[in-house]
């Protein structure tokens, strides 16, 4: 594997610890804006939105723009949000800040993940960006509990100028590792046209429809994470941020795992990801009984979720396969998405008095919508195949591999 999968693997880091680190920094902001922490809470919601609407903007505006400079650029735009952040006079700016921060998280990924696999062989694809999401996974055991201290300890501030040396960290990376000649990282030949004509795709709304709905499940369950281990299985709230810790262990061993499976059957390991994910949400009720089950349902959470991660960007990304960059940065606005519709589902069950692991059984209920999507995807592909073959015509379109043949048989 390339070095320069370490430098979008540092980027990918200093995103995921700004990510989930606002969670655990509301009390501390609150008690220092004097707001309170419902209102807190909308930092969390500005950051998403930013996600949300920088992803497809921001990869359609670089769209002619070499993806080494895309990179680099998008990791400087990251430091400044988050250098504002540090320095905010008040909430309002705060908000504006956050959003700022949010806006190259998902460009960052869709371009990475561009660039991360056009850098390998096609046998390693689902590797390559395995190992990019491995920074993510990584902050959620390292990055976020650390920085999470050091706001409580230093200041919530002092977070966020820390986030920011990760991303310069980044950009020297990206600066020293990423070459300059390579196919992958020159400006794309498609352009602004092409990459919107491949969100044009039936396949494509599939594949993110599948993203949504497998995603969402995770985070119906993961945004009520905590009253389910303290009132369920009666940990004290100070245990919380090392069963997190744990849920990012998981995840990063489902990142792996799936990295190195769906280079065997990108749909086999999608379906079985999605299929374990379903089941693990379904025992919910059962495994927060006791102390030792539930830290292990937080585990098998993480890694079952991100089994997924892989396969599904993937997936997205051969579907718009003349032009993916916009197609794979949409796919993190979907993700985003699927964690602001997961968790308001999930709300929902609580409110209706279904009980406090109620959540994941309503994320149960959303993995096997995702699987059902990702199944009408594949029924689309075998019917497009058989057309092909019957009429002789030749288009782009996803052909099964022997592998993932066989794995449905």
């Amino acid at each position: 594997m390339p070095l320069a999968l370490l430098a979008l693997a540092v980027g990918a880091f200093g995103i995921g610890t700004t990510e989930f680190v606002m969670m655990g920094l509301l009390p501390d902001v609150a008690d220092d804006l004097h707001i309170s922490i419902p209102t807190a809470g909308h930092l969390v919601s500005a950051y998403a939105i930013g996600v949300v609407i920088g992803a497809p903007l921001l990869a359609a505006v670089t769209a002619r723009m070499p993806r080494r400079k895309v990179l680099i650029g998008l990791m400087v735009l990251f430091v400044a949000g988050n250098a504002l952040s540090a320095f905010a006079p008040d909430y309002h700016w705060l908000v504006a800040a956050r959003f700022l921060s949010g806006l190259p998280h998902g460009a960052f990924f869709g371009v990475g993940a561009v660039v991360a696999t056009g850098m390998v062989a096609s046998e390693r694809k689902a590797r390559a960006v395995s190992l990019m999401f491995l920074g993510l996974t990584v902050a959620n055991i390292a990055g976020v509990p650390v920085a999470t201290l050091m706001g409580q300890h230093l200041g919530w501030r002092s977070t966020f100028l820390g986030v920011s040396a990760i991303g310069l960290a980044a950009i020297v990376s990206l600066a020293l590792l990423l070459p300059r000649d390579h196919a992958h990282t020159r400006a794309p030949a498609a352009g602004l046209r092409g990459e919107l004509a491949a969100l044009r795709s039936l396949p494509v709304w599939l594949a993110l429809g599948t993203t949504v709905a497998g995603f969402g499940a995770l985070f119906s369950a993961y945004s009520y994470i905590t009253p389910m281990l303290t009132d369920s299985a009666g940990y004290a709230d100070s245990s919380v941020t090392l069963l997190l810790a744990l849920f990012g262990v998981g995840a990063t061993v489902g990142n792996l795992l799936g990295g190195r499976l769906a280079d065997r059957s990108m749909r086999g390991t999608l379906f079985g990801g999605l299929v374990s994910l379903a089941a693990v949400l379904a025992l919910f009720p059962v495994l927060m009984g006791t102390a030792w089950s539930a830290a292990l349902a937080v585990v098998l959470l993480g890694t079952a979720a991100f089994v997924t991660s892989s396969p599904l960007l993937l997936m997205v990304m051969e579907k718009a396969s003349s032009a993916p960059s916009l197609a794979s940065s949409a796919n993190q606005a979907a993700f985003n998405l699927a964690n602001a519709g997961g968790a308001w589902i999930g709300g929902l069950a609580l409110t209706a008095g279904f009980g406090v692991t109620s959540p994941a059984l309503a994320g149960a209920v959303l993995a096997v919508l995702g699987l059902g999507v990702a199944g009408v995807a594949y029924a689309v592909d075998l019917r497009r195949v058989t057309v092909q073959v019957h009429t002789g015509r030749v288009v782009a379109t996803h052909v099964p591999r022997p592998a993932e043949t066989a794995a449905h048989r």
